[in-house]
């Protein structure tokens, strides 16, 4: 495989510390089993989003048991070279998408960009009042403030990667479930409804997937997954839009440009 189609994943520190000779015996079976199968995957015995053969016959070329090599698989999986399909097997992780979610280009765009297949799938929407929790989290002057609240799952190839819930003022897109929704809402509202945002605030943090999360992204329940909060403000600075993210960790890097105070001001 192309060294491209490997994920960014930490190093192999025990395999480049080995020394040629002498106490490679020593390391624990499941590291070993762990440095072959990246190999494997560098050298392309198995290319991106294929299957990894059953772990019985894993186990049985390895010459160990299935706990020890699912201990190493585990490790593959938390460097994010293989992820697990739930009750369907492992299979080699694609690329990860590389993601800014301090920019204003929406996910159809910016997974297209890296020759990656977008798709938007609209699972539920519906206008409903705000409610407290929400009203207090937005600003609103009222929990009756009605809003439309959608759910949508994200892919890209054939992996569902992200879940999403976003919120938005019914003032400020009237419209909205008239239009489909299965595509980008940020071309969507600047097309459809000449609408903009001005300024966002972003909160991240990792969080674990409930049953249902687990099963729309097919993954076990328990899952890890990073999850990101935007607030979002329109053209006059009021609160239009609260969006909820839930990525599969695996499918994405988080990718933030920053630049110093001192080279601004420089002529």
């Amino acid at each position: 495989m192309n060294g491209a189609l490997l994920n960014p994943s930490r190093p192999s520190f025990v395999a480049e510390s080995l020394p040629q000779g002498g106490w490679r015996a020593s390391v624990p079976h499941y590291l070993r089993i762990r440095d072959q199968l990246v190999t494997d995957l560098a050298e392309g015995v198995l290319p991106s989003d294929s299957k990894l053969p059953a772990e019985r016959e894993l186990a049985e070329r390895f010459g160990c048991t299935r706990v020890t090599l699912r201990q190493a698989l585990q490790l593959l999986e938390t460097d994010g070279l293989i992820y697990r399909q739930n009750r369907r097997g492992w299979y080699v992780s694609p690329p990860r998408i590389r993601y800014d979610p301090t920019g204003i280009i929406g996910f159809m765009e910016y997974v297209a960009a890296q020759g990656r297949v977008p798709r938007t799938e609209c699972l539920h929407a519906e206008r409903r009042p705000a409610g407290a929790w929400l009203a207090k989290r937005m600003g609103l002057e009222h929990p009756e403030e009605p809003v439309f609240y959608l759910q949508r799952r994200r892919w890209v190839d054939q992996r569902p990667v992200l879940l999403e819930c976003n919120v938005l003022l019914v003032d400020w897109c009237p419209e909205l479930l008239t239009t489909d929704l299965n595509t980008s809402l940020t071309r969507l509202l600047r097309e459809r409804f000449g609408r903009v945002q001005s300024r966002s605030e972003l909160l991240m943090h990792p969080e674990t997937m409930n049953d249902v999360q687990a099963e729309l992204l097919q993954v076990s329940p328990g899952s890890g997954s990073f999850y990101l909060e935007r607030l979002s403000y329109g053209e006059h600075g009021q609160s239009v839009e609260f969006d909820q993210e839930f990525w599969r960790p695996d499918s994405l890097a988080v990718v933030l440009g920053t630049q110093h105070p001192e080279a601004v001001r420089r002529p």
